[in-house]
């Protein structure tokens, strides 16, 4: 049992440090899948929802010093019950999600490692168990180091942490793992398998069917109704508004399927993409945007402007707080429409500025970073 116990707690300890690492380049994102969890459509805890962001944080600099606290074998009855109760507590949560169909990704390891519900539950079992024997099994878990030395590692651990949380906030994260990185195309993420030559996902119907007299309820997938007719069975009939569409085979999906821009009602999207050069200032939503990043937006903005560079703000609030919000923060530039989810997958920034060509993305700026406009017209502009 000791071999078993070490081996567990070397697993554990390595993954705690690396799902804390890996969401700690992205905590907005992490804090993003907070958002979801506490939505009222999952746990409804609308309480929680201006906590997401620190909560965030310190989930994920726990997970580091907790994953570390364990190979050093420092702090052991702490260290295990928290570790005990993280687990049990992210257990249900991935099991809340994969049974009800809530939230399709857990961001357990951030867009570096996405899981599917029932992967993040697996998953979850896993380490339970590898938990619990190290649970009942500390007397085991000697420690590594002296009791200073293991203090020392942890409070370095925790400064590097906080610092790498403070860099990532105030600025973008340090690997870009999703569709909208630098030096990816928006057009080439949008085509779909066909386009590609690559095999699309097959889904298939399936029916809740009841007979009329007997109340007697089953499921039909849409061959087994074709095959057998079920139309013709008198007694039965679909149940409305029951029927679901289930995966069969996987296949190619695009990683991108959501960019779409609405101006005035009109569809943008194809102009935009296929612009020599445009700009894009992000605020998916609008009254949560910095207002004073805005006085070198603005300045930006005017540069391009003269220099006949298209500058566009994207949102997903209402035109009513988009207008009023332009009028407080002296925006000339015109804003359209675009999905909020799309817009806070792109830039993880309140404003956020995205240089596009020809559907490429170029650069992406946090509003903290926004160089002048001379800089980036010679760097980035023909």
């Amino acid at each position: 049992m000791k071999f078993i116990t070490q081996l567990s707690r070397i697993l554990v300890g390595a993954l705690f440090i690396f799902s804390g690492l890996i969401k700690l380049n992205d905590p907005v994102g992490f804090s993003f899948k907070l958002h979801d969890y506490f939505a009222q459509d999952v746990l409804d805890i609308p309480f929680m929802m201006p906590l997401v962001l620190p909560m965030a944080v310190f989930i994920v600099i726990l997970e580091v010093v907790l994953g570390l606290s364990l190979l050093l074998g420092f702090w052991k009855k702490i260290t295990n019950w928290l570790l005990l109760l993280m687990i049990l507590f992210f257990t249900f949560l991935t099991f809340y999600s994969a049974y009800f169909d809530k939230v399709t990704d857990c961001g357990c390891f951030g867009d570096a490692i996405p899981l599917v519900p029932w992967e993040s539950f697996g998953k979850d079992v896993i380490l339970s168990i590898l938990i619990f024997i190290i649970f009942f099994n500390q007397k085991y878990i000697k420690p590594v180091l002296s009791t200073k030395a293991s203090s020392l590692v942890l409070g370095i651990a925790i400064l590097a942490c906080s610092f790498l949380a403070h860099h990532v906030l105030n600025h973008l994260p340090l690997k870009d793992f999703r569709a909208y990185a630098e030096g990816k195309s928006i057009i080439e993420g949008m085509k779909e398998a066909e386009e590609l030559g690559l095999e699309a996902p097959e889904y298939m119907t399936v029916y809740k069917m009841i007979n009329s007299v007997t109340g007697e309820e089953k499921k039909v997938n849409s061959n087994e109704y074709t095959a057998e007719k079920w139309w013709e069975k008198k007694d039965w009939e679909i149940k409305k508004g029951e029927s679901e569409s289930v995966l069969v085979t996987e296949g190619y999906t695009p990683p991108i399927h959501d960019f779409v821009i609405l101006f005035e009602g009109r569809d943008e999207t194809e102009n935009v993409l296929n612009a020599e050069e445009v700009f894009l200032v992000m605020s998916y939503d609008i009254s949560k945007a910095d207002k004073g990043a805005f006085e070198k937006i603005n300045k930006f903005a005017a540069e391009a402007e003269k220099a006949k560079k298209p500058f566009i703000g994207l949102s997903a609030s209402l035109d009513e707080q988009v207008d009023a919000f332009r009028h407080d923060v002296q925006a000339a530039f015109p804003y359209a429409t675009m999905d909020a989810t799309t817009l806070k997958t792109i830039v993880r920034a309140n404003p956020g500025i995205v240089l596009l060509k020809k559907g490429v993305i170029i650069k992406k700026w946090h509003f903290n970073d926004l160089p002048d406009y001379k800089e980036v017209m010679l760097k980035y502009l023909d």
